[in-house]
């Protein structure tokens, strides 16, 4: 919005051009503060009258597949759930405000909030309103993959004329693997991996949400700059003209979870739910994407990849073994077995998701 009425106002827009930064053309640095202190009041102070909406309507039924676990985590029952509509809506509202809504990339952004966060209120809403916890597996995948289906060819219709955009990086060395348009693929992988991951880790108070404003954080940094022709030329990453713009969004992601984590700490008012975490999720694949920084994903979402992978291996070696390979996944799961209060955990979750911001961000100059 504030993009456009610049827009109206030549002259003015030239006098600020002199002051800008990056690609952008109005106050990128300005902007992305400013949304994520938008999207962080909004969740403030939406969040009271949300919850009290949300408790009349939508209540948590902790029927998990262990009786170990509903009986650990019996005291959640009946918490409101689906807050990622506050959360998801905050960020919009945010975006809009800030965002220049004539980017692609912003435009992209925008679209799979929107779509990951309507497919996990629905699949919320199928747990409340019956017996079933929720879709089913194949369905919810395939749900993903048609979202990422239209995402992924737009955006390598972007990246395709710009040097390094279609390959795969190393996160250390200047090592790439040129995909081409494989990148619409490898893209939907991604995105609606990194969108389950941040679901698996949805766990406990405010782990998620702790563990995305790290990782937000670092993607924050990323996509300002690959928009940033000087900085990413002296940093060795690929310069994606446009890209700058997602760190609004991504800024706005921050704020609005950190609004989040204020009623969703332990013990929580409210719950994110599927409608939030798929939607952050994929918001974060995108960004990983649009930077070219896949790579990065996987170290600054540690976290995420680790209960992501404990889940699989937990399956695989059952499968084969017919015995439990951790006490119960995802992992953060196993240690509540073991005894430890929730806030260890969690906390515990949260330094190791800062130590690995600071990893992924420390390795551009390993390059």
């Amino acid at each position: 919005m504030l993009v456009w009425l610049l827009d109206q106002f030549g002259p003015l827009l030239e006098r600020l051009e002199f002051y800008s930064t990056g690609d952008s053309r109005v106050f990128l640095t300005a902007r992305t503060a400013l949304a994520s202190l938008t999207a962080f009041l909004i969740a403030i102070l939406l969040g009271p009258l949300a919850i009290r909406w949300l408790q009349n309507r939508f209540r948590e039924p902790i029927k998990s597949d262990s009786e170990k676990l509903n009986e650990l985590q019996s005291e959640k029952q009946n918490t409101p759930t689906m807050g990622g509509i506050f959360v998801v809506g905050s960020i919009l509202i945010a975006v809009l405000a800030w965002g220049d809504l004539s980017n692609r990339f912003v435009q992209l952004g925008l679209f799979s909030a929107t779509a990951f966060a309507a497919l996990g209120a629905y699949d919320d809403w199928t747990k409340l309103s019956s017996q079933k916890n929720g879709l089913k597996a194949k369905e919810k995948l395939l749900a993903q993959f048609l979202i990422s289906s239209i995402v992924l060819p737009l955006l390598y219709l972007e990246l395709r004329e710009i040097e390094g955009a279609t390959s795969i990086l190393s996160p250390i060395g200047s090592y790439s693997i040129p995909i081409g348009v494989g990148l619409i693929a490898w893209g939907m992988l991604v995105l609606v991996g990194s969108s389950n991951a941040v679901n698996l880790t949805d766990g406990l108070d405010g782990l998620a949400s702790g563990c995305l404003i790290m990782c937000g954080s670092t993607f924050v940094a990323l996509t300002y700059l690959a928009g940033h022709k000087v900085l990413a030329g002296y940093l060795s990453i690929p310069f994606i003209p446009g890209c700058g713009e997602l760190a609004i969004v991504m800024g706005a992601l921050v704020g609005a979870v950190m609004g989040f984590l204020w009623f969703n700490c332990f013990p929580a008012q409210v719950f994110m739910g599927d409608t939030g975490s798929l939607s952050l999720g994929s918001l974060i694949g995108l960004a990983a994407l649009t930077a070219r920084q896949e790579a990065l994903l996987v170290i600054a979402g540690g976290v995420f990849v680790i209960e992501t992978m404990s889940v699989i291996l937990q399956v695989g070696w059952y499968k084969i073994s017919k015995k439990r390979l951790i006490a119960c996944s995802p992992l953060h799961n196993h240690y509540l077995f073991k005894g430890q209060h929730e806030i260890k955990i969690v906390t515990r979750f949260w330094i190791a998701a800062a130590l690995l911001a600071i990893l992924a961000l420390a390795s551009l100059k390993i390059r």
